[in-house]
Parts: structure tokens; C-alpha cells; sequence
């Protein structure tokens, strides 16, 4: 698998997926600054990556402290941290991964500051090691979901390109795959940036897997023709009911697969849940710049000055799903009675 984002010589590199599919090309971060330019340019995506990014982050933004003494330093952490924390609000694997840094740092503040810098790099690399184990394990449980001759429709990216390893929803594939199940899978373009056109399809062919991309407004045409089994999707967030924040038009999906009774499954990590929210409504959604839907490609597609509602996330009420998939297991409804024995996410900093 492609390895999407790494810590290389002091610095934080990651492939730049504003210019995929056509140029793999990577960025060297070599400090605070640029990553967090990376992750609000979405150069680096999908709620796991962000994680990973933003653990990685905290080491750039501390390794050149000159602080003398634990206190200090830690108050240079914590305007690191929300520094970071202000880079998207929706995904809250960063502010999990934000408050896992920090609280490793509290957990050894007695020591030298040279040793918590070690020992934050150290925790990050115990990010990157999780998710990677935690890809594996949901594939391993989603898969099982899967049978030979699916035809399974998937949305924006959830794949390697989203994690430290092959993916949510797409790793799930890949397993099938490497199970010797038969599957065609069919990707939204997603748009407005196109993710599942650049991205997923991109990622699926590499793979060698049978992938067909459509535009978004052809999903409901293909229900009712009978030509697609299951619908797979990641998220960004879960709130304790197990409503669900995933890519703008996430939530289309759901109230089609409903309608024409067709299973739609949620994979995403334990540390996408935010129980501290009761329902989806809680959830920030994010709004972007109106020159991602005036522009594709940097080319002006609409009048200049139309004004534009760009959200990129919306909520798919738990009702329309039929499992969540985790490292922990499949979770069927009522979530809210399952959730609590897990170890979630947290809320912004």
C-alpha cells in the first residue's frame, strides 16, 4: 500500500492529493506552519490521516522549544495544540489525537523537556502503528459483510490515501479482494473536489480492483436498476446515537439505499466516536470557499459572483444505517447502548 504519510528525517511527509491523480508528488512539512496549511488545504485528508497528521504536527511544532522546565513548555504545547486544533472542526480524529499528545505530555511532566519531546515522537509513532493495526482489523470484520459478486457503491475516499495504512470503507474492499471475492465496485466523482473521481477510483484501479466512476445524481438511477447490492462509506465523526458526519452527499446515499432497501454500512475507527455529542445535530460542519463550486481545476465553471452554499459534510441520521463497522466489531442498532463500552473520540480543545 501507498504510503500516505510518513515522519522522514525530522520532517512530516505526505503526498499532496490536490494533485492526484495525474501527479504523485509529495510535501516535505518541516514545521507546524505548513502542516497545518496541509491539512486546511486538504493536501492531507480523511479523518484517520488528519489524526495521524496532526500527532506529527505537535512533534514539529515543539521539537525547536527552548523552554527550560516542564511548565513552560507545556504552555507552549497547548498553543501548539490549538494552533492545530483550528485547522478543520469536523474530523475529530484531530482533536483526539490533539488531546492524546497532550495528555502524554501531562503524564510525564516531572521529566526533562528533552525527554517528553522523545517521548511525544514516540507517541506518535504508537498513532501511526494503531491505525495501521486498526485498518486490518476493520477490514477483517467488514469483509465478512461482503459476498462474492457484490456491487458495492462507495463516496469521497476512504482508503489509503484516508489513513496510515488501506483505508476504512476501502479497505474493506481490499480484504474482499484478498479473500477471493468477486466485486465491482461503482465511485461517486464527489463533488465539488472530486475525491472519489480523483482519489477513490485512482486508488481502486492501482489495486487492480473493478472500478466504474459515476457522477453523483447517478446513484438513484443505478438502485432501481438493480445494479448495486451494498452502499460502503467512512465518517468523521459518530455521535452517540450513531448519526453520522461524512462527506457532503453521504447522506443522499442513505435516504436512497433506504428507499430501495439496500444495506449501508459505516466503517470508520473507534476514535471517530464523540459520545459527548447525543446526536448527529451536535456535529460542526464545516463550510469551505465558494471557489470550490464556482471553479473545477482552477477553470471558472459558473458566474463569478454567485453566491454559493458550500458545506462539506453532512449528517446521515442512525436510522438509515445499517451497521457501523470498527476495530472493535460490527455494531448494529440501538448504538447508543453499544458505544459507551468503547473508547471514544473527544470534543474539540
Amino acid at each position: 500500500m501507498i504510503e500516505t504519510i510518513a515522519w522522514k528525517n525530522g520532517r512530516v511527509r505526505i503526498i499532496d492529493q490536490t494533485r492526484l491523480p495525474h501527479n504523485l508528488a509529495y510535501i516535505e512539512c518541516p514545521d507546524v506552519k505548513t502542516l497545518w496549511g496541509a491539512i486546511k488545504k486538504l493536501q492531507v485528508r480523511g479523518a484517520p490521516a488528519i489524526g495521524v497528521a496532526a500527532s506529527l504536527g505537535v512533534v514539529l511544532g515543539i521539537k525547536n522549544s527552548r523552554a527550560k522546565d516542564p511548565d513552560s513548555f507545556m504552555k507552549e504545547l497547548d498553543k501548539i495544540i490549538r494552533y492545530l486544533a483550528s485547522a478543520r472542526p469536523t474530523a475529530v480524529n484531530l482533536f483526539w489525537a490533539l488531546e492524546r499528545m497532550r495528555a502524554c505530555a501531562l503524564r510525564n511532566s516531572a521529566r526533562s523537556v528533552p525527554k517528553i519531546k522523545g517521548l511525544l515522537l514516540k507517541e506518535a509513532f504508537k498513532v501511526i502503528d494503531e491505525d495501521k493495526r486498526q485498518c486490518r482489523r476493520m477490514a477483517a470484520f467488514g469483509a465478512r459483510l461482503i459476498k462474492d459478486g457484490d456491487r458495492i457503491l462507495t463516496h469521497c475516499n476512504a482508503g489509503a490515501l484516508a489513513t496510515a495504512d488501506y483505508g476504512t470503507a476501502l479497505g474493506v474492499l481490499y480484504r474482499a479482494k484478498a479473500e477471493g471475492k468477486r466485486i465491482r465496485v461503482y465511485a461517486d466523482e464527489t463533488r465539488p473536489l472530486l475525491q472519489g473521481a480523483r482519489l477513490t477510483a485512482w486508488e481502486l484501479m492501482r489495486d487492480g480492483i473493478d472500478v466504474t466512476l459515476i457522477c453523483d445524481n447517478m446513484a438513484a438511477s443505478l438502485m432501481e436498476q438493480g445494479k448495486i447490492d451494498k452502499v460502503i462509506v467512512g465518517a468523521d465523526r459518530i455521535a452517540a446515537n450513531g448519526d453520522t458526519a461524512n462527506k457532503i452527499g453521504t447522506y443522499n446515499l442513505a435516504v436512497l439505499a433506504a428507499y430501495h432497501k439496500i444495506p449501508f454500512y459505516v466503517v470508520a475507527p473507534v476514535s471517530t466516536l464523540d459520545l459527548t455529542l447525543k446526536n448527529g445535530r451536535k456535529i460542526p460542519i464545516e463550510e469551505r470557499g465558494p471557489g470550490e463550486v464556482r471553479e473545477i481545476a482552477g477553470r471558472l465553471i459558473a458566474p463569478r459572483n454567485v453566491k454559493v452554499y458550500n458545506p462539506a459534510f453532512d449528517v446521515t441520521p442512525n436510522k438509515l444505517i445499517t451497521v457501523i463497522v470498527t476495530e472493535k466489531g460490527i455494531f448494529h442498532k440501538p448504538f447508543r447502548g453499544t458505544f459507551p463500552k468503547l473508547n471514544p473520540g473527544v470534543s474539540p480543545l
